[in-house]
């Protein structure tokens, strides 16, 4: 039987999954795979739990026939939703038995970081370990709230695909290098920050292993849950957005902007940038920098559902603003363009009509996206020649033309190409590698 690779995504509001065939073969193209597959988690985003049995449930649905010819699997996952638990992998008792999630601010921890980063209080570092939003805040309130409780050294700090990860392999040592920079990985220098593994303890934090590499099978148990064969290769993977670079595919002069639950921006650079809010990530060899915001589609929900906002589009004539001025955040706090957890939203006034309040929440997001390209190029991106967009919001051709209009370029929409489909590319290339770089044993 012909190889198959799995890839899945853990997002902000559900998981998705998607299989690949060979290269060449039918099902092996990435507007084309052979399978996918979506599904909200089965209870809250920050359970972990829900992380695992979300994926048993899911990977039921795929025919077994499918299954048991998978030979990679490789997860992506929120940056920056982070859990303390033990060496086993198992969870604390509650309430450390959640994870804190990735749009959390932690900005009574502000002193402490600049503390261990050797900054005088207030000051901060462009490091996105620095930030109040990054992990390292969440790590140090999860440490703070673990000592409350009494508990002992030994427990690990996991990011959720490497939680996962950590399951998939009954070894919870690892950790993929994207999704730890928001806690004192440095990707130049190949080591945690120094102040951060002096303060929050060497012993805590994961093993870092690059993006793509072959971390060896799937344990038994694991194995016997998601009906996979037992030597399918575990891949690290890499970051909810950079699942979604791969997947986009971009060339020379794109940016990328994931309208997800959050709105993303990333693109290629020469070298890393520095800037309050950005990270820096190593994705195909080249370096990828951009920003998360706490706004995206996400809040149209609150307000409509899908089949209402497809409704709604229709009705919306992107070349005639509304002259509103919302700010539509999810909650409190922004993390890029500016990096203020006190930042409020603003979705008020709402007028009579459904319609014009839904383009005026749009409008509101694309002034983001448009603030954020406009961030990047000042501290040293090159200009753009188009945007690929991916995600859910990317289906929605009116946005795309007020987006187009508000950054002056061209703007594509690839909606199939998901996150999830990134983590298939990235397991069928890593899987090819195998003889030549063999995996990782205890």
């Amino acid at each position: 039987m012909s190889a198959l690779f799995l890839g899945v995504d853990l997002g902000s509001s559900g998981l998705r999954l998607a299989v690949l065939a060979q290269a060449g073969a039918a099902g092996g193209q990435p507007d084309d795979p052979l399978l996918s597959r979506q599904s909200p988690y089965p209870g809250r985003m920050e359970k972990p739990q829900a992380w695992r049995q979300g994926l048993i449930e899911l990977l039921a649905t795929v025919p077994e026939a499918i299954r048991l010819r998978v030979r990679a699997i490789a997860i992506d996952g929120t940056s920056g939703t982070l859990l303390a638990c033990r060496a086993d992998g198992s969870l604390l008792p509650p309430p450390l038995e959640q994870a804190l999630p990735y749009h959390l601010a932690c900005a009574e921890q502000a002193r402490a970081i600049s503390a261990l980063l050797g900054q005088a209080p207030g000051s901060w570092s462009t490091h996105p370990a620095a930030s109040a939003s990054g992990s390292l805040a969440r790590a140090l309130r999860l440490l703070s709230m673990a000592r409350e409780a009494g508990l002992g050294p030994g427990l690990l700090l996991r990011h959720q695909a490497d939680w996962l990860m950590g399951w998939l392999l009954n070894d919870w040592r690892w950790g993929e290098e994207a999704n730890n920079v928001r806690l004192g990985w440095d990707l130049q220098q190949g080591a945690w920050l120094a102040g951060v593994a002096a303060g929050v303890g060497v012993e805590a934090l994961p093993r870092i292993r690059p993006s793509g590499s072959l971390l060896g099978p799937l344990a038994r148990s694991a194995a016997a849950c998601l009906g996979l064969p037992v030597d399918c290769q575990v891949v690290a993977g890499s970051t909810d957005a950079n699942a979604a670079v791969l997947a986009a595919d971009p060339q020379p002069g794109d940016g990328i902007t994931v309208l997800g639950t959050t709105l993303v921006l990333k693109q290629f650079v020469d070298a890393p940038l520095a800037g309050a809010g950005l990270s820096n990530h190593r994705v195909a060899g080249c370096w990828l920098a951009g920003g998360a915001s706490n706004a995206g589609a996400g809040v149209l929900r609150r307000f409509f559902d899908d089949e209402r906002i497809a409704e709604l589009s229709r009705q919306i004539a992107p070349d005639r603003p509304t002259g509103l001025n919302l700010l539509p955040l999810s909650r409190k706090g922004e993390r890029f363009p500016v990096d203020d957890p006190e930042l409020e939203p603003i979705l008020e006034p709402r007028p009579v009509s459904d319609a014009c309040y839904l383009q005026a929440l749009l409008e509101g997001l694309t002034a983001i996206e448009a603030t954020g390209w406009q961030r990047l190029r000042q501290l040293g991106a090159p200009a753009l020649r188009r945007v690929i967009s991916v995600g859910g919001g990317a289906r929605n051709s009116q946005w795309r033309a007020m987006r187009s209009r508000a950054l002056g370029i061209p703007v594509l929409n690839r909606p199939k190409r998901t996150a999830a489909l990134g983590m298939a590319l990235l397991a069928r290339a890593s899987f090819r590698m195998e003889v030549e770089s063999p995996p990782l044993r205890p």
